[in-house]
């Protein structure tokens, strides 16, 4: 058999394999057709818009005609006066929030884990669950109302020596405060992968380690965290891999022109760029950094997984 017809062979068995494989889950493709259109229109159709960020972009001239500028604008923002202070505080809110809240939900799912009433262990987690479901807009005015001169929180701390102040106007709050309301909203919805795969542990593990003398601390170093291993490094690499697009949608919310010192992040700055000073091309160079970094964060995270464990995204 020559090397054409070997190819030919492949093909038709790779084709019988795809007629064979669609008749057998078509109802299964057919699931996944909305997810697929969804990401295809509004995640990859999207990126065909980076070009402006090589064009002096203007919307009466369009892609096809707008003026072709090279790498001038990462060029500018590379030497851009805020461009160290964006960095720097996009770098230092992401790394005290990985810090900060990773740990929190993979700690709740091991507390609620060892609830033994199942009762109180829903009520637990329905309470912990519904600040993640509360708007962001809600959460920042409950933050504001709870910090203001006259709020609850200062007052309280009056107690303790401390001057009344509006805790958002002042820059050094900014940050815990992000990071205090971040655990309340998310700590409860995040442990939701970790209860799951606390549920998947075989019960035989903790039966042979009670047997072997093992108390609850050493059957929690012994047993449940190896066994969870896998699934916190998976959720490791996909948060690294959102440090940089930390979570900007709050912070514009948050921050005014007394703690932009140390607020402004690369997101934000990208919203002022874009849409307030409607410099559209600069902020897609901007943003476009933004994204190459935040992708080779995820590629050296699992690169790393994979070297010092058997887990990864691939």
């Amino acid at each position: 058999m020559n090397q054409h017809d070997a190819s030919a062979v492949e093909t038709f068995t790779l084709s019988a394999k795809l007629r064979r494989d669609w008749t057998r889950n078509k109802s299964l493709y057919l699931l996944f057709l909305p997810v697929l259109v969804y990401y295809l229109i509004f995640q990859y159709g999207p990126m065909l818009g980076l070009v402006i960020s090589f064009q002096n972009y203007k919307p009466s001239t369009g892609f096809l005609h707008s003026k072709w500028v090279g790498l001038a604008h990462f060029k500018d923002f590379f030497t851009d006066y805020y461009f160290q202070r964006v960095l720097f505080n996009t770098l230092k809110i992401a790394f005290y929030t990985l810090v900060v809240t990773f740990p929190m939900p993979i700690i709740l799912a091991l507390l609620i884990n060892e609830l033994k009433s199942r009762r109180f262990s829903r009520v637990v987690q329905t309470v912990t669950y519904i600040p993640h479901f509360i708007s962001i807009v809600v959460v920042v005015s409950i933050m504001m109302d709870l910090t203001c001169r006259d709020g609850a929180i200062p007052q309280f701390l009056q107690i303790f020596g401390f001057t009344p102040v509006t805790m958002l106007n002042e820059k050094r709050f900014f940050v815990p405060l992000y990071i205090i309301s971040a655990i309340w909203q998310n700590v409860g919805w995040n442990s939701i992968v970790y209860l799951s795969a606390l549920t998947a542990i075989d019960a035989q593990l903790y039966e042979a380690a009670r047997i072997d003398g093992a108390g609850k601390i050493r059957q929690l170093f012994s047993v449940t965290l190896p066994c969870l291993l896998p699934t916190i490094i998976i959720m490791l690499i996909l948060q690294v891999g959102r440090m940089f697009n930390v979570g900007y949608e709050k912070i514009i919310l948050m921050y005014n022109p007394l703690t932009y010192e140390v607020a402004d992040v690369i997101s934000t700055y990208v919203y002022r760029k874009g849409l307030l000073e409607m410099n559209w091309s600069y902020s897609a160079a901007v943003g476009m950094f933004n994204s190459v970094v935040s992708f080779f964060l995820v590629w050296f995270t699992n690169k790393l997984s994979q070297k010092l464990s058997d887990s990864s995204l691939w």
